[in-house]
């Protein structure tokens, strides 16, 4: 068994993710995601799906990143 690095549970079906060479032990994708995931610059939420990134900033969708970077060029559909 492992502990996740996140909550302390000492789980048999926990998991290891390597991510930029470090190794992360977790028992959940909550967990996972929680540690992992990064958070969007301008609403604060986690960003789970592929997001936009525009200058090296991380954002949940085109609409946030347009606020920060109003000449981004982005859009939530092609």
């Amino acid at each position: 068994m492992a502990v996740c690095e996140v909550c302390g549970n000492d789980y048999d079906m926990s998991f290891e993710v390597v991510a930029a060479g470090e190794r992360h032990i977790f028992d959940s994708f909550e967990c996972a995601i929680h540690r992992m995931a990064p958070v969007c610059e301008h609403c604060g939420c986690t960003v789970i799906g592929h997001g936009v990134v525009v200058e090296g900033q991380f954002y949940c969708c085109a609409h946030c990143a347009r606020h920060e970077h109003a000449d981004a060029g982005v859009a939530d559909r092609a």
